[in-house]
């Protein structure tokens, strides 16, 4: 089966690391600030984002639940608290970001409920037919092979089972779209440096949004990968999509 032709972007350009180790680091490094920055520079809109995402889910009403790139475990609390499920297994690469997650998941009560690990996208160490849903928010981008990462996913899936994938995208509207390049290209990182000291991870954030295989093309990668039924749903003005597959 035929790749998507899709270019590599990665957070270190002079890095001799592989862009999953790159990302790791980056995560890990901006681990701390990372939940103030997400809402900060989403104007706090990401939260609404990753409802709507996860009501997707909701005709379903999934029991077991993967997080894909959990990060510090956002889409796996509000998933708790929206959908009548039985666990939540959250994965990600960042040990940074999973020690923040668990901490508020201990906070919250959900240790019973929500379990982080650390694992890849690429290799999950879960059994075929595992999951009756995956979601992944804001995290396909990082993939270092996006159609590996895919597959696996798919196999880990029950038949049936639903894939929901939250990802920024890039607004056609003419106006929208050039307000859209200022704050990305400038205002982003600019803060990002500010508050992180990591000016190179917000930059990379912009860069993996350009060349990200949005819209009908990502919708053509699951077809091609076995995905049924898929679709997606813009918001926001396009600046961030929703897309569904199911095994």
């Amino acid at each position: 089966m035929a790749e998507f032709a899709h270019d590599t972007v990665v957070p270190y350009q002079k890095s001799a690391l592989s862009k999953k180790e790159q990302v790791a680091t980056m995560f890990d490094d901006i681990a701390f600030k990372y939940d103030f920055l997400n809402h900060f520079l989403s104007g706090g809109v990401d939260v609404g984002w990753r409802k709507k995402a996860i009501r997707q889910l909701s005709i379903l009403q999934p029991k077991q639940i993967l997080d894909v790139a959990t990060g510090t475990a956002d889409m796996a609390i509000i998933e708790s608290a929206l959908l009548n499920t039985e666990k939540i297994t959250g994965i990600d690469i960042s040990e940074g970001m999973l020690e923040i997650g668990r901490k508020k998941i201990d906070k919250l009560g959900l240790s019973n409920k929500i379990e982080l690990i650390n694992g890849d996208s690429e290799t999950i160490n879960f059994a075929d037919n595992s999951f009756d849903a995956v979601t992944v928010a804001f995290g396909v981008r990082n993939f270092e092979n996006l159609e590996k990462g895919l597959s696996e996913i798919k196999r880990v899936l029950k038949p049936g089972g639903k894939l929901v994938v939250l990802e920024c995208t890039k607004p056609k509207m003419i106006v929208i779209k050039q307000l859209y390049n200022l704050y990305m290209n400038w205002i982003t990182p600019a803060i990002g440096k500010l508050f992180s000291k990591n000016r190179n991870a917000y930059s990379y954030l912009n860069e993996s949004i350009k060349k990200f295989p949005e819209g009908k093309n990502f919708t053509s990668i699951l077809n091609n990968l076995g995905y049924k039924n898929t679709y997606c749903k813009p918001l926001t003005l396009g600046t961030c999509s929703i897309y569904c597959g199911e095994k």
